[in-house]
């Protein structure tokens, strides 16, 4: 028995609920009377909606299978080995959900090396070997393909990614010491850090091929017998690979450079992935694979064991589990069918949300508003936005011109809404006006329709208790730009019944936005947290801190944007707005900073000035600003502005707002672009001991989003 096998044994202990993926190795002769070949296709049973993964028992039995094949390799009995996946799916990488288990750094050392021992072999085999990428290939999926002397790519792959980074892992299997060898350093730190970082960017099967990461690209429909015609006329000499001379000099150190200077822009040096990843491949620029595999085991097992791991685990669950099972959302079978939709409303937030529910459900769209001129501009923003799509291919012209007939736009609400069954508003954010729309619309709308309001702050009780049927009335706030943000906040209000509310979330599941459920609390959930942030920044400036230094201050957490720089895409006028809304609800926590007024008086857009292509305080905005003489450290301004977020998460537990910590996160995660490795808030809370601090308790029970004890 060697050693790979009792090292993968005994991991298979610890992960009791792997979903096993086997090797199957089938031969057959080869095109152009190349010779008899071995194949082996990884398959876990499932079809493609369960992607093949590699936990120990997975591996060992890639393992038994090279066995097989590398003794008919030494033998003579083949010329060749490919490996490949069942159909759609190539294979997605190690087995997460056993790294969730592991407790010991050991036991996380020898899951990197068990799969290195094993996809190491491939390299060593007697006779070529060949990866043909079919279907989704992404983390230790792509990594066994690199250890094979050739590789093909389907044109139609949808997915390839090495996202360890993404997660708060590094490549661990291969992949930061033999792509930039296979590619380049610049085009590895593009696809390792880069892609990882915006968002767990995929690629195409055509961009795999440019990158020169697949040798050749191949039709989806016929895919396997193309690429072992390929193999054929490869193996016999007819076709020879070239690949291009790596760069090992300046241009290696640059790409690194750069990669930092991504990891740093992202993550401000508050997730230590990157870095780790950045490491091994500035060492991998001497061609020393077996001193790259080496420094992958280790930054994998050390980073197993941390807590950005654990977070980014348990954000990657938030978004793919919890976010398809939304917590306390009715029974859909209550839901009533949308075969119509309604948009009081058609300035800009409007328009994109009749573009939305345009798109994703494919009924007829109708906007209202005061004017003819204000409908006719948001029915053309929608026909501009189709054409948009039709240029790109996105859709035929078939499909745009169904989808522009199926959007209008009327003065008379009566001719509008009289036989829609959900009618959304996104008018001006201000209680009467909202309420008179929603009188208007109650007036005209059939009686099983529901009423929404894309309010951001407003009581939506308070906005449905003038109506004859205040059951129907609920919250559906979406988050700016509404195409990209995957957020839905649903509220229910005090009278909303079980068949509105099962409605909304059926919608929203239509939209393919992540609903959460929240009470009908003031700012509900992102605007809350992100106002009473917001505003505890604003209180250290004013107090005296330099703006420099208080933006400084929270760049530990890695946010997408500084604070200020989040008050100018939101809009000044609109921060404070919201706060005001919060200090008339809680004014011993919500304050409405006089400078901030200011800012919006003097009619300014932000804090910040361009003209050097960074931001750069505004003279005007300085000139505005009235500071006291309390200065405080970059260490203070951060404890000062994560005590006021810990203290406002608890009370909106306490108050129910929603269901548990968990939908905090999601919500931080998919509304307000909160980092992923830190599991959006809370995980962040109690690993820095803030949450025990203000609280006297975690948010989350240990060895959720951390090492279990």
């Amino acid at each position: 028995m060697s050693t790979t096998a009792e090292l993968l044994k005994g991991a298979a202990a610890l992960f009791p609920d792997e979903v096993v993926t086997t090797a199957h190795v089938r031969h057959f002769e080869l095109p152009l009377g190349a010779g008899r070949f071995a194949l082996i296709t990884l398959d876990n049973g499932l079809d493609h909606t369960k992607p093949t993964t590699f936990g120990p028992q997975s591996l060992a039995n890639l393992d038994a299978a090279i066995d097989q094949v590398e003794k008919e390799a030494a033998d003579g009995g083949i010329v060749g080995v490919g490996i490949t996946g069942k159909p759609f799916i190539f294979a997605v990488g190690a087995d997460l959900k056993g790294v969730e288990q592991l407790k010991e750094w050991d036991h996380a050392h020898a899951i990197g090396k068990g799969g290195h021992d094993v996809f190491k072999r491939l390299a060593k085999l007697a006779v070529p070997t060949f990866a043909y990428y079919n279907g989704a290939a992404m983390g230790g999926g792509v990594e066994v393909g690199l250890h094979c002397a050739y590789r093909t790519v389907s044109s139609a792959i949808p997915a390839f990614s090495l996202p360890e980074v993404f997660l708060g892992l590094v490549p661990g299997w291969g992949g930061c010491a033999l792509l930039p060898n296979l590619i380049g350093a610049e085009k590895a730190v593009s696809v390792i850090i880069e892609n990882s970082l915006n968002q767990n960017k995929q690629l195409k099967g055509k961009q795999v091929y440019e990158l020169g990461i697949a040798d050749a690209i191949f039709e989806g429909a016929d895919f396997l017998e193309q690429s072992l015609i390929w193999t054929a006329a490869v193996l016999k000499g007819e076709i020879a690979v070239e690949r291009p001379v790596i760069d090992r000099g300046e241009a290696w150190d640059q790409a690194v450079a750069k990669g930092r200077f991504i990891a740093d822009s992202k993550v401000h040096g508050a997730a230590p992935a990157a870095y780790r990843a950045l490491d091994i491949i500035a060492a991998a620029k001497n061609g020393d694979l077996q001193q790259g595999y080496d420094a992958e085991d280790k930054a994998l097992a050390d980073l197993i064991m941390g807590g950005e791991l654990r977070s980014g685990l348990y954000a990657f669950n938030l978004v793919q589990k919890r976010a398809k099972r939304p917590a306390g959302a009715p029974d859909k079978n209550l839901a009533r069918p949308v075969t119509k939709v309604g948009v009081v409303g058609a300035g800009l937030m409007a328009s994109q949300l009749a573009l939305l529910f345009l798109r994703r459900l494919e009924v007829p769209v109708v906007l209202t508003d005061i004017d003819q001129e204000r409908i006719d501009k948001g029915v053309g923003y929608v026909h501009a936005e189709i054409d948009k799509l039709l240029g790109k291919g996105r859709v035929n012209q078939d499909k745009a011109n169904r989808l522009k007939a199926l959007v209008t736009g009327v003065l008379d609400k009566a001719e509008g809404f009289a036989d829609a069954d959900f009618i959304i508003e996104a008018v001006f954010e201000e209680m009467g006006v909202k309420q008179q729309v929603f009188a208007e619309v109650e007036a005209v709308a059939p009686a099983h329709a529901i009423l929404a309001t894309n309010t951001s702050s407003l009581s939506v009780s308070e906005m449905a208790s003038k109506l004859k049927n205040p059951e129907r009335v609920v919250g559906f706030h979406f988050f700016n730009p509404v195409a990209i943000l995957p957020l839905l906040e649903i509220v229910r209000g005090e009278q909303t019944d079980d068949a509105s509310l099962a409605t909304a979330f059926g919608v929203a599941r239509k939209l393919k936005k992540t609903a959460v459920l929240v009470k009908d609390a003031p700012a509900f959930v992102v605007n809350r947290i992100l106002t009473r942030f917001m505003g505890e920044v604003q209180n250290v400036i004013d107090e005296g801190t330099p703006v420099g230094t208080t933006e400084k201050a929270v760049e530990p957490l890695g946010l997408p944007m500084s604070p200020l720089v989040l008050l100018e895409l939101v809009g000044p006028a609109i921060g404070l707005h919201v706060s005001e809304t919060l200090n008339r609800s809680f004014p011993d926590r919500f304050t409405v900073s006089p400078n901030l007024k200011a800012v919006v008086e003097a009619g300014k857009r932000g804090f910040y000035v361009y003209d050097s292509g960074k931001p750069e305080l505004d003279p005007e905005v300085a000139a505005l600003l009235k500071q006291g003489d309390t200065v405080l450290t970059e260490e203070q301004v951060r404890a000062r502005v994560l005590d006021a977020v810990a203290q406002e998460i608890g009370l909106m537990l306490d108050e129910g707002v929603v269901a548990e910590a968990q939908d905090i996160d999601l919500c931080l995660i998919t509304g307000a672009g909160w980092p992923f490795h830190l599991g959006g808030i809370t995980p962040y809370l109690d690993r820095e001991g803030v949450s025990e601090r203000v609280n006297g308790k975690r948010f989350l029970e240990p060895g959720v989003a951390s090492v279990p004890a």
